[in-house]
């Protein structure tokens, strides 16, 4: 088990609770994207690893990330509602950036949505910098799609 502010590897036993989590903390129709098989799947290739904070069944963050070619991303990042304010999203960040560099990415990617104004706060107080734009990228049911920021992270000195 581990503490609340303890990072630990997730691995495919974990997947059913990151998927419990996903589905807690987007309102988004999501399930078959991050379901826990497909949490899973991901966690098998080698290029993929995440991170999770809080013991089972009920996690308060993840991060899963993938590097490849010089580069990683951050493919998904939640935090519980309930636990959110209290600097959890920022050692996620944390822990995916070290682990990226670990792997050799000069740069560390994201998207979020344009209305994500929170995650947005963050990413851009943990150094993260807008790269790019996605438009209507993240469907919202039947209420018109939102755009999304890419953003980037370097890793190494420029």
């Amino acid at each position: 088990m581990t503490g609340t502010h303890d990072l630990a590897p997730a691995t495919a036993d974990t997947a059913p609770a990151m998927a419990a989590l996903y589905a807690r903390a987007f309102d988004a129709p999501w399930e078959t994207q991050w379901s826990a098989g497909a949490i899973r799947d991901l966690l098998a290739l080698p290029t993929v690893a995440a991170m999770i904070l809080g013991s089972e069944p009920a996690l308060s963050g993840m991060v899963m990330a993938q590097a490849a070619a010089g580069e990683a991303e951050i493919l998904t990042i939640a935090v519980d509602p309930a636990c959110r304010g209290r600097g959890l999203g920022r050692r996620l960040l944390d822990g995916a950036a070290i682990w990226a560099a670990a792997r050799g990415a000069d740069r560390l990617l994201l998207e979020v949505a344009v209305d994500n104004m929170p995650a947005r706060a963050l990413y851009l107080s943990a150094g993260f910098r807008i790269a790019g734009r996605r438009r209507g990228y993240y469907a919202r049911g039947k209420a018109p799609a939102v755009d999304a920021e890419v953003m980037e992270l370097p890793l190494v000195p420029a």
